[in-house]
Formats: structure tokens, sequence, C-alpha cells
């Protein structure tokens, strides 16, 4: 399958974490919002792709003035990621086939590559189960004893950063966020809520500069991300080809 994909951005996070005065997606980086950041990356990757923003009922910072999307529609966001995806899913259920692919992208993560978005969507084309971009682990990781004290040391071998986009056909995540949300199971990410129907999504390795701006610093990290890949691109571009 090589259509154009649903494109579900949950936005209705309250980002308390970051301690600013406003949600964390309308923070200002190099100079736009952090959300339009990402859409512009996700629009430039899939430009005849249809967007559903979920976005807080009453949120008052949004302008569709940063949506560069031609068809989209905003969705009521719910209280956890996964109710904000599940009212996505039902908003175009009757406009989406069974087997129409969808891809859920993190609002904060406005650096995700554009190789990485089409080279995730080329591994989706034809991949029944879905899956989603992610990052083998680099560090040693360590278990707390819930006392601040290490409790053991964990093998790093075979684990995985889930990253985003996560990518699934419509019907199988709905199903898949249905039943979680039916047993009381909590999903962190559409990923976990497909593998507690018994599937085992695809990896697909993305870069490690895919950031999810969470904390403080992450603002500031974010920034010098998208100037490193944007003075990257400058040198790889074909002479004569101006700058955007």
């Amino acid at each position: 399958m090589s259509a154009a994909p649903w494109l579900v951005v949950p936005a209705a996070g309250r980002g308390r974490r970051m301690g600013a005065d406003r949600p964390k997606q309308y923070l200002t980086l190099a100079g736009r919002p952090v959300l339009a950041h990402t859409l512009a990356r996700l629009h430039a990757a899939f430009p005849a792709a249809k967007l559903c923003l979920c976005l807080d009922p009453g949120d008052t910072w949004f302008d569709p003035a940063w949506v560069p999307f031609a068809d989209w529609r905003r969705v009521a966001g719910g209280a956890e990621r996964a109710d904000s995806v599940a009212n996505a899913l039902v908003a175009i259920e009757g406009e989406a086939r069974e087997d129409d692919l969808v891809l859920v992208h993190d609002v904060a993560r406005p650096c995700v590559a554009l190789d990485d978005l089409r080279r995730l969507k080329r591994a989706l084309d034809d991949e029944p189960v879905g899956g989603l971009l992610a990052a083998p682990v680099a560090d040693t990781m360590k278990r707390d004893d819930g006392a601040g004290r290490v409790a053991a040391t964990e093998p790093r071998d075979g684990l995985w950063h889930a990253l985003t986009p996560q990518g699934f056909r419509h019907g199988l995540l709905a199903r898949a966020l249905a039943a979680a949300a039916d047993a009381g199971v909590a999903v962190t990410d559409e990923a976990s809520a497909v593998e507690a129907l018994g599937e085992a999504p695809l990896l697909v390795p993305g870069r490690r500069d895919n950031l999810k701006i969470t904390h403080p610093e992450d603002l500031a990290l974010a920034g010098l991300i998208l100037a490193a890949q944007a003075s990257a691109e400058n040198e790889t571009a074909p002479a004569g080809v101006a700058e955007r």
C-alpha cells in the first residue's frame, strides 16, 4: 500500500513538568511554537496526508494558521494520550478504511527527521501489524530499589527506546485501544496496546535526535538539534538551491 497516511497528533497535554505559563506545544522554539515545527515536519514528509489534531476543548493558545495541511480536522483531546488517539480514530471511522495506515506522532517531537518519517512509511506500507520508530538503548541501564539506590544493572541487549511516529492500521489500532480501555490497562503508547493483543510491532531504527521535549532543558536542546539539522541540509543541498 502506498496511499498517503492518516496522521494523528495528540496535543491536548498540559506539560506541567515544563513549569511554563502555557502548554509545552506552544512554547517558542526557533521563533515558532513547538506545534508549528512538528506539523511542518510532518507536512514536508507527507503533504497529501489527512491530519487529526487532538486539542484540549478549552485550548485558547491554538492558531489554525500553524496547520499547513489542506485536509485536517480538530478533535477533542482526552484525559490521556490513548483517549485522544481513540477520539481521533472515532472521528475518521466514516472515512478511513479498516486497513488504512494511521501514523501517531508526539506533538513534542519537532526534530523528527524527514528521512526517518519516509522510511517508516515505506517499512509499514506492506506490514500487516504495524510498527514504530525506535532507537537501540546505548546507556547502561540501572533499576532502583525505590529508595534512590541501585538495585540492579539491567542488560541493555535487545532494549530499545520507543519513539514516534508509531503506525498501525486503523481497524487494528481501534480494537487495541478499545480492548485496553475495557480491561482497565494503562497504555503509554500505541505499540503497547497492540502488543497486548498478542501482536509484535516492527521496530524501525530511527535517529537519536528525535527528541521529546519534556523537561525545561529539552527546549534549548531541541533548538540546537534543529540548527544542526538545518546546517547539515544546507551543506548537502545541490549548488544553486536556495535555503529554506
